[in-house]
């Protein structure tokens, strides 16, 4: 239902509109509305949506997480004092300085919303029975199972209708679309040969692999060699090991020449072994002529090179900016993509979880991935395995995360102040990487305290073929706007590297403003989250006024790409939900253009409540959790009872 809302009746008698406030974006008069009508709205557009019959059941539930609401059997007043309680402890909590991250919500383990599973072995149809036999955990029955499925949620499975089949079978939500007698799995062959063996996500973890991580057999025969190199200086420098900027420097530099020329006594080996084995077959299976790229290692003047200038970067995003969110942005135009922040040390140990960050949809063509640690040793190695390993352009160090979990272990913003170590993360990497190597930097850690601009001409020296510069401090967060008069300084500074900016870019004027300092391009993080249109916007210099029709078929196509990637499953519907749920805690903020006194809106100017131009407008408006997952089962279908959430990030700009 878009109900559009009624005006006509507006003028002199309508009760006096409340005035902006300070921090407000400032919006038309007619639109503007208070807390209390903008939920009564919202209220009365739900009552017309829903039957008689489903009142009751929206009743019962709870606005403040979206989860149902089960009877407590508490005495009313015992209820009431536990309420006042809360609420005491919440205007205590307000009172506090509110941070980026929502650090007050409780540690919650990832929930099972199908505690019921069917074997791998029938859901993929194999013809050889479950290894497991007996002692397998999973259901094997599958009427049974079929007799406790939760109902679909569609007659139509995007996976079946773009792939020609569903890997995720009888256990797919939408599985009436696919399924024949004798819960069949269908296959629509002509569509799966029309796509052949297209590979669509690349740098998946080999099962192989991940075993030689865990068992700690992988060798790192480049890295190793330039760590030695390190150490062997280090011994040079005293019984205490400690030396002068200068002598660290010389002893870095000559660790990596180390490295060089193993690289070089290597292609030499690897040319010998050619001509010996001339007259036999090929030493891997090939597809066209053998160059002499696929098999020489390149030397680092020899790197593969990559043109950032005057391009559209997508920031690495944590949590939101995940594969089927990439993919929206770049139908958009954006030119440049990265994945969410890695841990090295996670990556070293094999973690599934770690590496699905590094995976890279086709339609991303040039990605990049981004590692943080704080160690030579940990970062050298973990890009000499992603270089033998996975498929990217170019790899960025995460030299600009202020939270403390990062920044107090030495990593993150606090690479800024350990620049000998810097130096070494930084050198070792480019040693062993055959891609371009990036940094991504903020202004300093102090509000106050500029050190970009002394460490920028030390990383030209290093080495990067790219820096990125935040125009905010570790203590700054997002509560001031980001200082271009600063980031214009330092590109100067940065030439001939290219410099991107970043830093509160929500419009094309915005974009315009940015690219007359001598920035080389723009950075896009929160405006990316916020309108991911803005690319579109910034290409083509204008403004769009979308409508809210248009928004929802943007979410639609997240959700279908979430289900692509995550499944169509239970676990994979509820995960797909989970990460629109903390993109709307962003969307929520975008105010439409037709409503804006003042154009264009300003990422630091929270919306006051105003009700939209159609009811679907208005839902989207609101930053009510409910009212998020109303949006996400319009999508998704209803949450499962035992669903949760709570956003992992806070409006703190807007305070």
């Amino acid at each position: 239902m878009e109900a559009a809302v009624d005006r006509s009746g507006e003028g002199a008698d309508c009760p006096a509109v409340p005035q902006t406030e300070k921090g407000e974006a400032a919006l038309k008069a007619q639109y503007i509305t208070t807390r209390e009508k903008f939920h009564e709205f919202l209220a009365a557009g739900l009552k017309d949506q829903k039957g008689d019959g489903e009142e009751s059941a929206e009743a019962s539930t709870d606005g403040d997480n979206g989860t149902a609401e089960e009877p407590t059997g508490e005495p009313e007043s015992k209820k009431r004092k536990a309420d006042d309680e809360a609420q005491a402890e919440d205007n205590k909590q307000d009172k506090k300085k509110m941070k980026g991250q929502n650090k007050s919500r409780p540690h919650m383990k990832p929930h099972s919303y199908d505690d019921r599973r069917l074997c791998p072995s029938l859901v993929q149809e194999r013809d050889s029975k479950c290894f497991y036999g007996d002692k397998c955990k999973f259901i094997h029955d599958v009427a049974d199972y079929m007799s406790t499925k939760p109902a679909d949620l569609g007659d139509r499975c995007y996976l079946y209708d773009t792939f020609g089949k569903c890997v995720f079978g009888i256990t797919c939500r939408f599985a009436s679309a696919h399924m024949g007698p004798d819960f069949k799995n269908l296959v629509k062959e002509e569509v799966c040969k029309t796509l052949g063996q297209k590979e669509m996500v690349r740098n998946s973890l080999d099962k192989e692999l991940q075993r030689r991580l865990r068992k700690r057999q992988v060798t790192f025969s480049r890295s190793e060699t330039y760590l030695k190199s390190i150490g062997a200086g280090k011994a040079k420098g005293g019984a205490n090991g400690k030396k002068s900027g200068s002598e660290n420097k010389h002893a870095t530099t000559d660790a990596v020449a180390e490295v060089e020329k193993q690289c070089v006594s290597e292609q030499s080996d690897t040319a010998a072994d050619l001509k010996t084995e001339n007259s036999q077959s090929p030493l891997v299976k090939t597809i066209g002529p053998l160059t002499d790229a696929d098999i020489i290692k390149l030397r680092p003047c020899e790197k593969k090179q990559v043109d950032f200038r005057d391009k559209l970067y997508l920031a690495p995003l944590t949590t939101c900016g995940n594969l089927p969110f990439r993919r929206v942005c770049k139908r958009f135009g954006a030119d440049i993509t990265c994945g969410e922040m890695a841990m090295c040390t996670n990556l070293l140990q094999g973690q599934a979880s770690e590496w699905a960050l590094l995976k890279r949809h086709h339609t991303e063509d040039l990605f990049g991935v981004q590692l943080e640690g704080c160690f030579p040793d940990t970062m050298t190695r973990c890009a000499e395995l992603l270089n033998q390993n996975i498929d990217v352009d170019f790899v960025d160090i995460n030299s600009g995360c202020p939270i403390d979990l990062v920044y107090k272990k030495g990593g993150g913003c606090g690479l800024m102040t350990r620049t000998n170590k810097f130096e070494q993360i930084v050198r070792g990497m480019n040693s062993v990487l055959d891609v371009p190597l990036t940094v991504k930097i903020r202004t300093g850690v102090q509000q106050n305290c500029n050190i970009a601009h002394k460490l920028i001409p030390e990383l030209k020296k290093w080495g990067v073929s790219l820096i990125t510069l935040h125009g905010r401090s570790r203590e700054q967060r997002y509560t001031k706007i980001a200082d271009w008069d600063y980031i214009d300084t330092c590109s100067r500074l940065a030439s001939p590297v290219p410099l991107f900016g970043n830093g509160d870019i929500l419009s094309y004027e915005d974009a315009l403003k940015a690219r007359q300092t001598g920035v080389s391009g723009i950075m896009v993080a929160r405006g990316a989250l916020i309108k991911p249109w803005l690319f579109t916007e910034i290409k083509e210099r204008r403004r769009w006024d979308i409508s809210s029709g248009e928004r929802m078929d943007i979410l639609r196509d997240f959700t279908n790409y979430g289900l692509e990637h995550w499944g169509s499953d239970t676990q994979g519907v509820e995960k797909t939900r989970t990460f629109l749920l903390e993109w709307l805690s962003f969307t929520c903020r975008y105010i439409p253009v037709g409503l804006l006194e003042r154009v264009p809106q300003k990422i630091n100017e929270r919306p006051p409540y105003y009700l939209g131009r159609d009811y679907l407008e208005t839902l989207m408006a609101s930053q009510h959790v409910g009212d998020w997952v109303r949006i996400s089962e319009m999508l998704l279908g209803p949450v499962p009872k035992n669903f949760s959430f709570l956003p992992k990030h806070k409006a703190n700009a807007y305070k």
